[in-house]
């Protein structure tokens, strides 16, 4: 699914859903007022319940949250924090949460303070989602030095919800130190994640024969360690077998600007068995990428990618709320549904009443 029909798609879901419940879409998007300086004190203060208010006030469409959700973040933006972002993707069944309440607990039992941001995918008809991560996580979710925000992709690419880069900012400003990011899985969009964490780690599992079945090649070069989950389930050999294959693969790929070799490693989440491995690896990353100047170079690049980001769906926002364009929708769409117009002539048609005056529509 494109961004435009991501758009299109959420602007849609919403008329539905007022149409069904006048009240749902002011229930789901209204939050309880507080003042910019509120937010922000309550971030410095490290005060979950208003880290969560402000997370709420940045997903919220509202424009007058949107405008004050600006304030709060241009606030945090400015903040310098000595964080660590991972991102973890994977196959569905690789054990993600599991991984991620191992890796999580490991780091929050050493003192270490962890936000677990964690995507459901949202329903393509309802826009709803179960957002069940805190179950799937319950040591993680009671730790006191751990905080568990669930949120739905609302049919954003790349398997992360449109406003996750924010709240790791939020996140950051409230003092947690080591963010982990969580994808729905494996896809040809997942370069979102990529594009906002400084360690990004890829789940696989040990097979026989068809191990690199389902992991796209792209994932592989973004990939800064691979990690081969509930090694426990299978004999040692076809482990052993499965993590030459990829370092096998590795090797195919071209080299990075940064000059760092992505390990292969193997866990059991479940049991706690290279978690340890797994974060010594993730620190060595993050050593060398801060020697190298890569880890500047990464954060600086995608800084700019987040800016297009958000200007692109600032503008598709915009589109699709503009009147002149969403009387002509219905009917340029059932002319394209019926052959009688081609969608490029349709979309110019579109472009043209949203680029034209008020007075010349």
């Amino acid at each position: 699914m494109s961004d435009a029909d991501s758009a299109l798609s959420e602007h849609r879901a919403e008329r539905a859903a007022s149409s069904m419940n006048p009240n749902l879409k002011r229930h789901v998007q209204s939050t309880q007022q507080f003042e910019t300086e509120d937010y922000l004190r309550g971030l410095r203060n490290r005060n979950r319940v208003m880290l969560s208010r402000a997370i709420t006030l940045i997903e919220s469409t509202r424009p007058d949250d949107q405008k004050q959700a600006r304030t709060v973040l241009d606030a945090c933006a400015s903040a310098r924090t000595n964080s660590i972002r991972i991102g973890i993707t994977g196959i569905p069944g690789v054990g993600k949460s599991t991984f991620i309440e191992a890796l999580g607990l490991h780091l929050a039992d050493s003192g270490k303070q962890v936000a677990v941001l964690t995507v459901d995918p949202s329903s393509e008809r309802s826009r709803g989602s179960i957002l069940g991560d805190k179950t799937r996580m319950p040591k993680l979710a009671t730790h006191e030095n751990a905080f568990i925000r669930p949120s739905p992709t609302g049919g954003s690419l790349g398997g992360v919800a449109r406003t996750t880069r924010e709240t790791i900012l939020l996140c950051e400003a409230a003092g947690f130190t080591h963010i982990l990011v969580e994808t729905v899985g494996v896809g040809q969009s997942e370069t979102a994640v990529h594009a906002m964490v400084d360690c990004f780690l890829l789940l696989a599992l040990a097979h026989t024969g068809d191990e690199l079945q389902g992991i796209k090649r792209g994932i592989m070069e973004m990939a800064d360690a691979i990690v081969i989950n509930k090694a426990d389930a299978h004999e040692d050999t076809v482990v052993q077998q499965t993590r030459q294959t990829l370092r096998q693969a590795l090797q195919l790929l071209p080299e990075r600007t940064s000059g760092w070799t992505p390990p292969v490693l193997t866990c059991s989440a479940l049991k706690s068995n290279g978690i340890a491995d797994v974060w010594q690896a993730v620190r060595d990353c993050i050593d060398h990428l801060r020697k190298t100047g890569a880890f500047e170079e990464r954060r600086a690049r995608q800084a700019r990618h987040w800016l297009r980001a958000t200007i692109d769906h600032a503008l598709q926002q915009d589109f699709y709320a503009n009147d002149r364009v969403q009387q002509a929708l219905p009917d340029l769409e059932d002319d394209v549904a019926s052959g009688t117009r081609s969608a490029y002539t349709a979309a110019q048609r579109l472009l043209e009443l949203y680029r034209s005056p008020e007075d010349k529509a």
